[in-house]
């Protein structure tokens, strides 16, 4: 026995999909902009660390003590 199937009909999405399709896809992308901007900042910052082992420099100035003056015996 043969059964009859229903007329195929294109099936509509809804426009509220729609846009929470879009809406999803532009948090997406959103999202990936920003891991990619944290990524970016790290890689810089754990590049610029100063090089083990290097010999530091410091400069202070100093005052000079006040002196007794010399007496003679």
């Amino acid at each position: 026995m043969i059964g009859l199937e229903p007329p195929r009909t294109a099936r509509r999405t809804a426009p509220g999909r729609r846009r929470r399709r879009g809406r999803r896809a532009l948090a997406l992308a959103a999202f990936a902009i920003v891991i990619f901007v944290v990524g970016v900042a790290l890689g810089m910052a754990l590049q610029d660390h100063p090089e083990p082992g290097g010999s530091v420099t410091i400069v202070r100035t100093l005052e000079p003590l006040p002196q007794q003056p010399a007496t003679t015996p």
